[in-house]
C-alpha cells in the first residue's frame, strides 16, 4: 500500500487520466449526433444563447477576500446565483472541474431524466473515485461500488445488488430485526432525557446515528453493533460519525466549490484521503467480522432461512467482491442521510402538534398498544404516516439537487442542448413556491393524500399537491434512484412509529438554520426534544 508524500506525487499524476477516462467512458454511450427537425427543436434558441456565468469570476466571488459569496452556505450560494443569473444558465468549467447547465426550471428535469439513457452518468464523486480506482485501487480491485461508477460497470453492479435492495419483498424481511432496534432507541431516550424537563441532551444527534447505524447493520451484516444499549461511547462508532461529517463537508468544498486539488495535492486533499481510509478501515472491520461469522457458521452447518440472511449474506452467494463494497457502502451512505431525514421529520412533528395527534390516532389502531409489532398487513396501513415522511421531506429536503448527462439532444428552458452536456437540476427554490406547492411554508401532510383536506378543511387535497411530478424526487429518479429507497423508507416508517406510539414529541426551541449544507444538509442546532410518555 503506497503511503507518504512519495505516493501521493505519484498518484497525483494519474487524476487527469480517471477524471477524462470516466468521462470517455460515458460519451461512448451518448447518442450518435442527430438532426431533430420536430417543431420543439426548430422553435428553441441556440445553446450558445444560454446566459453565461464565468468560472473565473465566480471564482473570484467565492474564494477571493470581500467576494460576493465567498461565506455563503451551498443553498444560498446556488440561490444567489440564480438571482443573478435567472432559472437557467451556463457555468463554465475550471481547474478540470465539469461545465454545467444549471436549470432550476422543474419542467426541465422531466427532459433531463428522460434523457439519461440505459446507463445514466451522474457527475460527481470524482474524489471517491479517485480514491478507489487509484488511491485504493490495491482493494478495490474494479469494483467501485454504486455511488462513484458509471456505465457498464456501474450497470453490471447495480444489476447484481437491485434484487436484495429494491425488491419489496426482500425489503419486509427486515421487520423483526428493525423492531429490536427500535425498542431499544426508545429505551435509550428514556435514559438520557433529563428527569424533570424530559428534554434529551443537545447532542441527540448522535443518538439518532447510533440509530441509523444500529438499523443499517442489522440490514446488512444482521448484527447488532450494542451502540444504543451499551451505556459507555463506542469508540469505532464514534469515529465513523466524525469522519461521516468530515467527509460530506470536504467533498462539497473539493468538488462543488472551485479547487486545486485536480491539479496537486492540497492540505484539504490529504484530509480527504485520510478521511476515506479511515472510513475504509471501520466499515471493512465491520464486514469482514460478518463474513468471518458467516464462513464459521457454513462449516457447522448452520442453514438460515432467507428472512433470516442479511443482505451481505444473500449478495455473497453472488460476489464476493461486489458483497463486500455494497455492505461497506450501506454502513457509510445510511447514516448522515437517514439520520437527517429523521430529525428533519421530528421537528415538523414537534412543531405541528395538530400533525401529530392525527399520526398518533393512526399509528395506535395498528399498534394499539406500546409493544405492539408491526405485520406485512399493518404496515400497508399508515398513509398519514408516509405523507409526514415525505412533506417533511420536502420541507427540509436532504440534498441540493441532482446531475445528469444527457446522451441525447435536448430542449431545456427554451434552449437546444447537445448530447454530451451536464445539467444541474436544483429544486431548493420551486418547493417552497406557491407554483408548485400551494400553502409551500405550511406542514401540510395532506397534500400527499388522496381525497383529503387541510385542517380547516377548506383546500381539498388534489389542490395542495404538486401538479408537477418532477419538481419532488427525495430519491432520485429512473436507474439511478437511490438503491436503499425500500430499506430508508421501512426504517422512518418502523421508527417514527414507535417514538409516536410512545411519546409525545416537542421542540421548545428555535429552528432558524435548523440545518447546514455541505453535500447533503446536516441538523446544525442542538436536538434538545422534549419526549414525554404516553399511557399505554
Amino acid at each position: 500500500m503506497l503511503k507518504g508524500r512519495a505516493a501521493l506525487n505519484i498518484l497525483q499524476s494519474q487524476k487527469a487520466s480517471v477524471f477524462s477516462a470516466s468521462q470517455q467512458r460515458w460519451q461512448t454511450n451518448v447518442a450518435a449526433p442527430e438532426i431533430r427537425s420536430d417543431p420543439e427543436w426548430l422553435q428553441a434558441k441556440p445553446f450558445e444563447e444560454i446566459p453565461k456565468a464565468n468560472m473565473l469570476s465566480f471564482f473570484a466571488k467565492i474564494a477571493l477576500p470581500g467576494g460576493k459569496y465567498k461565506n455563503l452556505e451551498l443553498t444560498e450560494m446556488f440561490d444567489a446565483l440564480r438571482q443573478e443569473y435567472g432559472n437557467i444558465f451556463y457555468l463554465s468549467g475550471m481547474l478540470r472541474s465539469n461545465a454545467f447547465v444549471m436549470t432550476h426550471n422543474p419542467k426541465d428535469f422531466e427532459a433531463v431524466f428522460r434523457n439519461e439513457g440505459v446507463w445514466p452518468f451522474r457527475p460527481g464523486s470524482d474524489i471517491l473515485r479517485y480514491h478507489r480506482t487509484v488511491y485504493r485501487k490495491d482493494f478495490f480491485d474494479g469494483v467501485q461500488g454504486i455511488i462513484p461508477s458509471q456505465g457498464k460497470s456501474w450497470g453490471d453492479f447495480r444489476s447484481i445488488v437491485n434484487p436484495v435492495l429494491m425488491q419489496p419483498k426482500n425489503v419486509r424481511l427486515y421487520f423483526k430485526k428493525m423492531a429490536q432496534v427500535n425498542q431499544e432507541f426508545v429505551e435509550r431516550i428514556k435514559e438520557i432525557r433529563d428527569a424533570t424537563t424530559q428534554e434529551v441532551p443537545g447532542n441527540f444527534l448522535e443518538t439518532i446515528n447510533r440509530w441509523t447505524l444500529e438499523s443499517v447493520s442489522v440490514v446488512a451484516l444482521d448484527k447488532q453493533l450494542g451502540l444504543l444499549k451499551e451505556s459507555g461511547k463506542n469508540s469505532e462508532a464514534t469515529k465513523l460519525f466524525k469522519h461521516l461529517d468530515d467527509f460530506f463537508l470536504y467533498t462539497a468544498d473539493l468538488e462543488i466549490k472551485p479547487s486545486l486539488w485536480r491539479y496537486f495535492t492540497t492540505p484539504q486533499l490529504k484530509k480527504m484521503l485520510k478521511t476515506l481510509d479511515s472510513l475504509q478501515e471501520i466499515t471493512l472491520s465491520y464486514v469482514d467480522e460478518a463474513i468471518e461469522r458467516l464462513e464459521k457458521e457454513a462449516n457447522e452447518g448452520v442453514v438460515r432461512a432467507e428472512n433470516e440472511q442479511s443482505v451481505l449474506e444473500k449478495l455473497l452467494k453472488v460476489d464476493k467482491k461486489v458483497a463486500t463494497v455494497m455492505a461497506m457502502d450501506m454502513l457509510m451512505a445510511g447514516v448522515d442521510t437517514t439520520s437527517s431525514t429523521f430529525t428533519a421529520l421530528l421537528l415538523c412533528l414537534a412543531k405541528n402538534p395538530e400533525k401529530q395527534a392525527k399520526l398518533r390516532e393512526e399509528v395506535m389502531q395498528v399498534l394499539p398498544n406500546k409493544d405492539s409489532e408491526f405485520t406485512e398487513a399493518s404496515i400497508k396501513n399508515v398513509p398519514y404516516l408516509r405523507a409526514c415522511i415525505k412533506e417533511s421531506q420536502r420541507i427540509y429536503p436532504l440534498t441540493l439537487g441532482n446531475a445528469r448527462g444527457l446522451t441525447r439532444d435536448s430542449v431545456i428552458s427554451g434552449y437546444r442542448v447537445p448530447a454530451g452536456t451536464f445539467v444541474s437540476m436544483i429544486p431548493m427554490n420551486s418547493l417552497y413556491s406557491e407554483e408548485y406547492f400551494p400553502k409551500p411554508r405550511e406542514f401540510l401532510p395532506e397534500r400527499w393524500l388522496r381525497n383529503a383536506s387541510d385542517s380547516a378543511g377548506k383546500c381539498p387535497a388534489n389542490e395542495l399537491k404538486t401538479k408537477n411530478p418532477f419538481v419532488f424526487l427525495p430519491f432520485g429518479f429512473g436507474p439511478r434512484m437511490c438503491v436503499g429507497k425500500r430499506i430508508v423508507e421501512l426504517e422512518l416508517e418502523l421508527g417514527t412509529a414507535r417514538l409516536i406510539r410512545n411519546f409525545n414529541v416537542e421542540f421548545n426551541h428555535s429552528t432558524k438554520n435548523a440545518f447546514r449544507s455541505a453535500l447533503i444538509n446536516l441538523p446544525n442546532i442542538p436536538l434538545k426534544f422534549k419526549f414525554t410518555d404516553l399511557p399505554n
